[in-house]
């Protein structure tokens, strides 16, 4: 039997859903699930950690998704794992803000639809989750060394860069996905990947060969 790919699966889903089959709705959320839960995953405030899990904020949002789902039908103007995205994101950020207050990092920004969103991913998730590509759980002081050695890098890129490099690897984004989240051109997602990419490059290529 042949297995479909996520974006045929996503246009049937969401052509079940404009017949008005709203069973699709819980399908389509659920096809999208994995993705969704690495991007919160990776945007929890780490002083949340053990009082909030991924799945808490992936229950509400889709509470939020069922109701709103009217409004993208009629407009859907960038792909709907974007919008799905995004409104897992603005509740992320609401459930941060009642929870921290006023000691939440960059409270004052909001989430938006077109154009960067006001949580960037953390530049220790993302430097623990590329060693973790790199090198084996056995190899604990090369991880550490790697880790500051890319913790160091990721803190001195453009943030614009580094959110780019999340995006495409960490959340799986495609790049047209990726310039309709950022809110900026195709070819400038690319571009700002590539420069992220030859950033890290050298840090990357002495532990590509390295035995597990």
């Amino acid at each position: 039997m042949e297995v479909m790919d996520t974006d045929e699966a996503t246009s049937l889903l969401l052509d079940r859903l404009r017949r008005g089959d709203h069973q699709a709705l819980g399908e389509l959320f659920a096809l999208h699930r994995e993705r969704l839960g690495r991007m919160v995953q990776m945007r929890l405030d780490r002083r949340l950690y053990g009082r909030l899990a991924a799945e808490d904020i992936l229950q509400d949002a889709f509470l939020d998704v069922a109701r709103r789902f009217g409004e993208y039908v009629v407009n859907p103007t960038v792909p709907v794992y974007v919008w799905l995205r995004y409104l897992t994101l603005q509740r992320l950020h609401q459930v941060q803000r009642r929870h921290l207050g006023a000691q939440m990092r960059d409270a004052g920004l909001e989430v938006t639809l077109n154009g960067q969103a006001g949580m960037s991913a953390h530049c220790e998730s993302l430097a623990g989750e590329l060693v973790g590509h790199f090198t084996s759980p056995s190899q604990a002081a090369m991880r550490e060394e790697l880790r500051n050695q890319l913790l160091q890098a990721l803190e001195s890129m453009d943030p614009l860069d580094r959110e780019v490099l999340a995006l495409r690897h960490f959340e799986e984004l495609g790049n047209n996905e990726v310039a309709a989240v950022l809110g900026i051109s195709k070819d400038a997602a690319s571009k700002r990947h590539i420069r992220a990419l030859k950033r890290l490059r050298t840090l990357l290529e002495p532990y590509e060969s390295t035995d597990a």
